[in-house]
């Protein structure tokens, strides 16, 4: 039964969880590969898988006794943090709040953190101290410190606290100690000569060094004793205020990829180029990864020769090694990806659909609504049934794979479900093609006051039937106004040049331009006359 509806606007009431959609209910299902990480606070039943981890962590060094936990958890439970992935403690991080004072001896971890017990911690104080931050050996490689920092930053940022101080062990310093004085190991490991995995972590996440403390904690015997003095400076703290009224920014960054297209010898050689782009996006600390549509075609140089429907469901049978390829990179790498498109069969019927791999674990689904005559002639694929808004750690996203952009209904629709960035994966084998997508992106973007970005394949795949040939101009971009780049174009790559693209987009400055731009588009809408309406 078709029900229509009433104009969609934005507006608090219209949020909608991840998955929500406007259509009929998609039956793929992704829930077997997917993985849930999170960051949440330290419980008091967590403690014996805490102390198991720690022992892993600090062999040697006597671990947290219940009573730390549970004072530590009386005090301040909100400064008590753990990363669980599926159930399971892998990561933890302990501090409280602090006056800073130049006499007070922070080199004294005893005196410092109460002995672990924090009964000198302060609620209302202008420091967090961080005690300590530990991930389990099996986990390290994922970046899993990187989130509990910026946890404890955002903790600081909410209650306008001015600082973040930690005593930083350097573990790898017993390895050269008969060789140099701890201060020129530090001295090395800030200027890159030497990896010290705990060191090199902090000052990859903002902290600044201001000095060396002896016998910090010596048990600590792979640290010889010795730790960092480390600081990191809270920028959007206000001295006159401790409330904040308004966030300036709320940045977020984007990742996309124009990927080259060429021959592969197996599905290994493919999952290792796929990984080299996501670890460049992790590098730069990018919150989502666009690939192209179809990139997955590049696995059709592997398969047999067939008719181009036969060769198209053959390809879907990779799909669960592509999903839990994705799905490792997106939580390893800390950061969401959009993979592209890939066919996939579901009742013999085959579509092109693109995932969502959060970095949290989850997996999320958009299938092609629009599929061009070449895709069903050549292919047989069919539009599938719904559209998409998903709900995302940097806020409500859209995916219009390749020709969805050109139909600005959908636009309407997405932005109306809340959403401030379109993300369209597309595939075009001619620069007319490319110009079409590319437009058509550009006119969402003004239209309905968002961002949007484009990410397309170039290179060849020689005898592979109706993926052969490919044109790409990957781009980030923006609504056309004073506040934004310049041409409404915030990154842009060389055409078929493989490479990636990272540029900064402002939720913030977005927000703004809706209420007060030179053209207010979304706001102006004559719903009065018009509207748009699914079925």
């Amino acid at each position: 039964m078709n029900q229509p509806t009433t104009p969609f606007n934005r507006h608090p009431d219209h949020a909608v969880l991840s998955g929500s959609h406007v259509g009929a209910e998609p039956d793929f299902d992704v829930s077997e590969f997917e993985r849930k990480l999170a960051v949440r606070q330290l419980r008091i039943e967590d403690y014996e898988a805490l102390v198991a981890m720690q022992l892993r962590c600090f062999p040697g060094m006597e671990p947290w006794g219940r009573d730390q936990i549970e004072s530590q958890l009386e005090y301040f439970p909100e400064g008590q943090l753990v990363v669980e992935c599926d159930g399971r403690v892998v990561a933890s991080s302990s501090s409280l709040m602090l006056d800073y004072d130049d006499d007070l001896e922070w080199c004294d971890w005893k005196k410092t953190a109460d002995a672990g017990y924090i009964r000198n911690h302060r609620p209302k104080g202008d420091t967090l101290y961080g005690i300590e931050i530990m991930v389990d050996p099996d986990f390290r490689g994922m970046r899993l410190s990187k989130r509990l920092y910026d946890a404890r930053k955002e903790l600081c940022r909410g209650r306008n606290v001015e600082q973040m101080i930690v005593g930083g062990r350097i573990p790898g310093y017993h390895k050269y100690a008969d060789q140099m004085k701890a201060s020129e190991y530090v001295d090395r490991v800030i200027n890159k000569s030497i990896f010290d995995p705990v060191l090199s972590a902090q000052v990859a996440n903002g902290f600044a060094l201001e000095g060396l403390l002896k016998d910090y904690l010596p048990s600590d015997t792979e640290s010889c004793g010795y730790a960092t003095f480390l600081i990191w400076r809270n920028l959007e703290y206000s001295p006159v205020s401790k409330r904040r009224h308004r966030r300036t920014v709320r940045p977020v960054r984007i990742g996309a990829v124009q990927y080259q297209m060429r021959s592969v010898a197996d599905f290994d050689e493919f999952a290792r180029q796929i990984t080299y782009f996501v670890d460049v996006a992790g590098d730069y600390r990018c919150d989502f990864l666009l690939f192209p549509e179809l990139i997955t075609t590049q696995l059709l140089s592997i398969i047999p020769s067939l008719r181009p429907g036969e060769a198209a469901r053959k390809l879907a049978e990779y799909t669960p090694r592509l999903l839990e390829v994705f799905a490792d990179l997106a939580m390893k790498f800390d950061t969401n990806i959009i993979a592209g498109s890939h066919f996939i069969v579901e009742d013999d019927r085959l579509y092109n659909v693109a995932f969502l791999f959060h970095r949290d674990g989850r997996i999320d689904k958009q299938y092609k609504l629009h599929i061009t005559p070449s895709e069903r002639s050549w292919w047989g694929v069919e539009g599938g049934p719904s559209i998409e808004v998903f709900d995302t750690d940097c806020g409500k996203v859209s995916i219009q794979v390749c020709y969805d952009c050109e139909f600005p209904e959908l636009g309407r629709i997405a932005a109306g479900l809340g959403a401030d960035i379109i993300f369209v994966p597309y595939n075009t084998e001619s620069r007319h093609g490319y110009l079409r997508v590319r437009a058509c992106a550009q006119a969402r973007c003004i239209e309905n006051d968002v961002y949007v970005a484009i990410a397309g394949c170039t290179g060849n795949l020689p005898f592979v039937e109706n993926a052969d040939v490919h044109y790409a101009q990957t781009a980030i971009l923006t609504p056309c106004d004073v506040t934004f780049a310049r041409d409404g174009i915030g990154a842009e790559a060389s055409p078929n040049i493989e490479t990636v693209i990272i540029h900064d987009v402002d939720l913030e400055l977005l927000r703004r331009h809706r209420e007060r731009g030179s053209v207010t588009n979304w706001k102006d809408r004559r719903t009065d006359l018009y509207d748009v309406r699914y079925k």
